[in-house]
């Protein structure tokens, strides 16, 4: 299938973030084919032209590319490498694309055993949630060869603006992580803002409002102000995440021999107020 476009589109996992992004999909006209390990997930596309294979093998053998948004390293190696799944099914040629955030290791490691297959693997992580999807608008940052990237970034384009392509297998990955380390070295110093608000007899609430229009202005600081100054709701789901990130970042400027510096200890900061020390 060289040099061809997309025919076909299979997507494997169905949540928050990768519902939306499959909704896209079938709306832009390209016929998709859906699996899910919770078979409820695929509810939502019973109006559609949607259909449901058996198992990753039944799906992959039907797709031209392979979207997976799963949760971790072990969810995207399983359904790709694991008993019937993509790579048991794939036809040479297709294209596999990891949606998921994942060490840049686990992609270069799926991709060599892709092209085992003479299957292309990129990492294309995502960031901006479910509403970025629906509003077409996620940040979509891949690694991977160029003309793969080429050949996909349509559909890329029907749930993500911008589409950056950073360089081989494992950049997007890289990417993505700095990005995270960053929002989570942001949260970190607006909750220390926040407080040395309450200190200073400032509101915080309207020291949000202050923030939204001034020059320190931050993404993070807005969503503090959201959930009343506090990083307390985020600890839950938002925590666990930005901890697994943080690890995985880690890890990275320690095998390379570098220092993550001021960024690392503003972010340790923010996992340790939401419970999630890293």
């Amino acid at each position: 299938m060289s040099g061809a476009g997309v025919g076909s589109v299979g997507f494997i996992g169905l949540g928050n973030q990768g519902g939306p992004m499959a909704h896209r999909i079938v709306e832009a006209g390209f016929p998709t084919t859906l699996w899910a390990r919770r078979r409820v997930t695929t509810a939502p596309f019973a109006d559609t032209k949607a259909v449901v294979a058996a198992s990753p093998a039944e799906l992959g053998a039907a797709c031209d590319l392979v979207c997976v948004c799963v949760v971790d390293d072990a969810g995207v190696s399983e359904v790709i490498t694991g008993p019937d799944g993509l790579l048991e099914g794939m036809r040479p040629g297709g294209v596999i694309a990891v949606h998921s955030t994942v060490h840049p290791d686990t992609c270069r490691r799926l991709a060599e055993q892709a092209a085992e297959r003479h299957i292309t693997l990129l990492d294309a992580p995502v960031s901006g949630g479910g509403p970025a999807a629906q509003e077409r608008r996620l940040l979509v940052m891949v690694g991977g060869e160029t003309e793969a990237v080429e050949r996909v970034r349509p559909v890329f384009e029907t749930y993500g603006d911008p589409v950056v392509h950073l360089g081989p297998v494992g950049a997007g990955q890289r990417a993505k992580l700095v990005n995270n380390l960053l929002l989570a070295a942001n949260i970190g110093v607006a909750e220390s803002a926040y407080e040395l608000a309450r200190g200073l007899d400032i509101e915080p609430r309207q020291l949000g409002r202050v923030l939204a229009h001034g020059s320190g202005a931050s993404f993070a600081a807005k969503l503090l102000a959201d959930m009343g100054c506090s990083v307390v709701p985020l600890g839950d789901h938002t925590g666990r995440l930005l901890q697994k990130d943080a690890r995985l970042v880690a890890d990275l400027a320690r095998a390379a021999d570098l220092k993550a510096g001021t960024v690392l200890q503003a972010a340790d900061a923010a996992l340790v107020s939401m419970g999630h020390p890293r």
